[in-house]
C-alpha cells in the first residue's frame, strides 16, 4: 500500500487527499501510513518486532535523559608545564574533527601549552602531508584527528621512532590505548554503543516497521565498522527493512549526497521512512534534495545521525528541517580529554579509561542547545591540572 513520493510541489493537495483515502482503507486493513507524531499505531500495522521493539523503547528513553552526571576522572597528574601539541584534522570541513580541535585549543589555553592544528583535507595525500609535517615540527605529542593511522603507517613510524606520543580521535574502533597501530589511547564513545542506539531509535519510532537507508564512508575503518554494526542491529527488528546502503565518502559528500538522495526518492518512494548516518553531515547534504523534492522538513524520511552531534546537526533538529535527532559525540568534552590523556603520557601515567555515555539528543530534549556534552568535565579537569586531585 506504499505511495512513490512526486518531486512536483503542484501535487500537494492530491497528495493529501490521496493520504487521506489511504488512512481511511487502511483504518480496517490494518497497513497504516507513517506520520510525524511518535504516538498512535506503528507506520505499517502491528510491530513487526514488538520483543526488539520494547527493548529498543526503554534503551531510548535511558539514552535520552539529560541529566548525566560527571563519571569521568576525579584525580591525577597535574599538569606538565611547556608542551605543545599538533592536531592533524582528516579535514576540517568535517564538523566533528573541527568541533574536537576547538576543545583541545580551548583546554589548551587552560592547561597553558601551544597548539597547532594542520588540515589533512580529506585526501591521503593531504592526510600524510599533513602527518609528516607534524613529525617534522618534534612537537610534545600529536592527535590523529579523525582518520586511519594505517593509511599514515610510514609517519606514525617516524613519530614512534622519535618517541613523540600520539593520541587518536576517532583513529580506530575501540576507546583507550592501541598497540597496533602504536596509540596512548584513542578517545571516542563506544561505537558499538552508538550504532546500537541509532538503530534502536529507528525501531523504537517506527514502531517496528520502517524502510531504511543507512549512508556511510567506507574509506574510514571506523566509519564503515559503525555502519556495519547499525546495519547489524537493525535486523534484529523483522519489520525493519535495509532500503539502501550509501557508501559517500565525507569529503564528496556535499557534491553526492543531494544526487543520491534524487535517485533514492524516486526509487524507494514513501517505502524509505528512516534514514541513519555515521556522520551528521549527509543531513545538511541531503536537505535540499528533500526539500526541492517538496517533502516535508519533519519528515518522513526521519533522519538520526550516529555522530557527530555538530552545532548544524543540533539547528537542524531544533527547527525540524530535515533531521530528528543525533547520537552527538562530546566534542568539547573530547578535545579537553585528549589533553588531559597527554598530561598523563607526559607524566609517566597509564591512559585515564574514561569513555564519555552514549547519548541522543532531540528537539524535545536539546532545549535549543546546539551542542551535548556531561556537566562538570571542565571544573574536573581545571582541579586535576591544578593538583587538586588526589592522582589515581
Amino acid at each position: 500500500m506504499h505511495r512513490d513520493r512526486k518531486a512536483v510541489p503542484g501535487v500537494t493537495k492530491a497528495r493529501a487527499a490521496s493520504v487521506a483515502l489511504l488512512l481511511a482503507a487502511t483504518t480496517l486493513a490494518g497497513c497504516e501510513r507513517g506520520s510525524s507524531h511518535e504516538a498512535g499505531p506503528s507506520a505499517t500495522g502491528p510491530s513487526g518486532c514488538p520483543a526488539a521493539q520494547a527493548e529498543a523503547q526503554a534503551a531510548v528513553a535511558r539514552a535520552e535523559k539529560t541529566e548525566i552526571p560527571w563519571n569521568g576522572p576525579a584525580g591525577g597528574p597535574a599538569a606538565v608545564p611547556g608542551k605543545t601539541i599538533v592536531f592533524v584534522a582528516q579535514t576540517m570541513t568535517n564538523p566533528g574533527v573541527a568541533g574536537v580541535a576547538q576543545g583541545v585549543r580551548e583546554a589548551a589555553r587552560v592547561i597553558g601549552w601551544k597548539v597547532r592544528v594542520i588540515d589533512g583535507e580529506g585526501t591521503p595525500a593531504g592526510i600524510q602531508a599533513a602527518l609528516g609535517e607534524a613529525v617534522a615540527l618534534r612537537p610534545s605529542g600529536i592527535v590523529i584527528g579523525g582518520f586511519d593511522p594505517g593509511s599514515t603507517s610510514q609517519q606514525v613510524a617516524r613519530a614512534t621512532a622519535a618517541r613523540i606520543p600520539l593520541i587518536g580521535w576517532h583513529a580506530v574502533a575501540s576507546p583507550g590505548p592501541s598497540r597496533r597501530p602504536r596509540l596512548f589511547t584513542n578517545v571516542t564513545t563506544h561505537v558499538d554503543d552508538v550504532a546500537s542506539i541509532s538503530a534502536r531509535w529507528v525501531i523504537a519510532r517506527s514502531r517496528g516497521n520502517a524502510g531504511v537507508v543507512l549512508f556511510t564512508d567506507a574509506s574510514i575503518p571506523f566509519a564503515q565498522h559503525k555502519s556495519e554494526l547499525i546495519r547489524k542491529a537493525l535486523a534484529a527488528c523483522r519489520g525493519v527493512r535495509l532500503l539502501a546502503y550509501e557508501n559517500i565518502p565525507i569529503p564528496d559528500a556535499s557534491s553526492r549526497t543531494p544526487r543520491e538522495v534524487s535517485f533514492l526518492l524516486s526509487r524507494f518512494g514513501s517505502r524509505w521512512t528512516h534514514s541513519v548516518a555515521i556522520n551528521d553531515l549527509y543531513f545538511a547534504d541531503a536537505a535540499p534534495a528533500l526539500r526541492a523534492a517538496g517533502e516535508k522538513g519533519s519528515g518522513p524520511p526521519f533522519n538520526i545521525g550516529a555522530g557527530d552531534g555538530d552545532p548544524s546537526a543540533f539547528q537542524r533538529i531544533n527547527s525540524g528541517q530535515y533531521q530528528a535527532a543525533t547520537v552527538p559525540e562530546p566534542l568539547s568534552l573530547q578535545g579537553w580529554q585528549i589533553l588531559d590523556e597527554f598530561n598523563r603520557a607526559f607524566s609517566g601515567r597509564p591512559a585515564s579509561g574514561y569513555v564519555a555515555p552514549v547519548h541522543i539528543s532531540t528537539a524535545a530534549n536539546s532545549a535549543g542547545a546546539t551542542t551535548w556534552n556531561p556537566s562538570g568535565y571542565r571544573q574536573a579537569y581545571r582541579r586535576i591540572w591544578a593538583g587538586d586531585g588526589r592522582a589515581r
